[in-house]
């Protein structure tokens, strides 16, 4: 049986595990999903073994997506330019190559969620930390025309835009600069890329602040509907939360370590009934 492991600190979810272990499943594919809950010094250690054994590939969350890009023979461009790797490809020679389905999953989802092409878009992107970097790097992508990246320390958001100012002009600003308002107001899309309604209470900015054009979309997918998603959504605004993002993040890795055809359908079915019952843990 082939391997395939999530290395991270803490792992609490077990989304990641039945979404795989159930593609696996229905392919009929000799192969497990599991979790390695890791401390840092154990990182290298553990890429090793998952070479030496020849695993189908392994992926990386929080606080490792940095970390593990030195432990790599290879790291694509597109994982380079963001900074971070989430899934990694072990090749038939043992080849360790570093790649990146955030950007995937995240595009998939907001391209479901607004309905609309993002070319000449305004958005706002609340938070400038990993899942902020893929957000921002897939809207530059997409052709969006403004793009202004919110965080509690300005200097934050102006490290991201340094970062990525070869390929794409960022405004960075703080969530109390007086401009926000004038910037949420104009949105076409906004985007909480933080852990605001999952972690601490939400939202993380005023929906009514919001243009009541835009779309709402919410990375955190625990709960379902975060305050975010239940506040646009009774604006009339066209909202969603991070059960997308997650499910089509996990698809694109799926397919890349066993040339499948895309499992997404049957991934989501098998994710489902965990994520309304997250909506019931107190």
């Amino acid at each position: 049986m082939r391997t395939v492991a999530l290395f991270g600190n803490p792992l609490r979810r077990l989304h990641s595990v039945v979404m795989h272990n159930a593609a696996f499943a229905a392919f009929d594919i000799d192969a497990r999903y599991e979790l390695r809950e890791l401390q840092e010094p154990e990182l290298a250690d553990q890429v090793r073994q998952a070479r030496n054994e020849k695993w189908l590939g392994f992926q990386i969350t929080a606080p490792y997506k940095q970390a593990i890009m030195s432990l790599l023979d290879e790291v694509e461009p597109a994982a380079r330019r963001i900074g971070a790797v989430n899934s990694v490809e072990i090749g038939e020679d043992g080849r360790l190559i570093g790649f990146n389905t955030d950007v995937i999953g995240f595009m998939t989802a907001v391209r479901n969620c607004a309905h609309a092409d993002l070319t000449g878009a305004r958005v706002v992107v609340a938070g400038s930390g990993g899942v902020g970097h893929a957000a921002t790097y897939g809207l530059a992508e997409a052709g969006v025309e403004r793009l202004t990246v919110l965080d509690l320390d300005a200097a934050d958001a102006r490290r991201l835009a340094t970062e990525f100012s070869a390929f794409t002009q960022i405004e960075p600003m703080a969530f109390d600069d007086p401009r926000t308002g004038d910037r949420l107001g104009e949105a076409d899309l906004f985007v909480n890329a933080t852990s605001v309604g999952m972690l601490t209470p939400g939202p993380v900015v005023d929906v009514a602040r919001i243009s009541p054009e835009a779309a709402v979309f919410d990375v955190v997918y625990v709960p379902s509907q975060t305050e975010l998603v239940r506040q646009a959504r009774a604006r009339g605004m066209r909202a969603a939360g991070g059960a997308d993002m997650l499910v089509a993040q996990a698809a694109a890795a799926f397919v890349r370590w066993t040339g499948t055809e895309d499992p997404t359908t049957l991934m989501r079915e098998a994710v489902e009934p965990l994520l309304h019952c997250a909506d019931l843990t107190p």
